[in-house]
């Protein structure tokens, strides 16, 4: 059976109402069939408290439908944020699309 993937790229802040929207787009494509989702974070500016609420409440969606959800493309700012409010232990990370491919695809 062939493993369907799909990639997001949310841009700018991710604050509540951003989150949320990226939260809906998930929910839809889970409901799709997508085994997989990308989120490709290079255009992420920021995130605030609220935007990783939504971030980890996104992770037990898609947990609870036993699919997977990686990142890959963090900026430093939000590399930061991640590593102080330790979601770099809760989320897969990739520093780019290529080294998501080379160690989840291929393997």
């Amino acid at each position: 059976m062939m493993t369907s993937l799909k990639k997001l790229e949310p841009a700018g802040i991710l604050d509540g109402a951003t989150t949320n929207e990226l939260k809906l787009q998930v929910s839809d494509l889970l409901h799709q069939g997508t085994d997989i989702v990308l989120l490709d974070m290079k255009q992420v500016t920021f995130m605030n408290s609220t935007g990783i609420g939504a971030m980890v409440a996104m992770l037990k969606i898609v947990r609870a439908k036993g699919k997977q959800i990686y990142l890959c493309g963090l900026t430093e700012q939000v590399k930061m944020i991640f590593e102080l409010t330790k979601m770099d232990r809760v989320f897969k990370t990739f520093t780019d699309q290529q080294e998501f491919e080379s160690k989840v695809l291929a393997a």
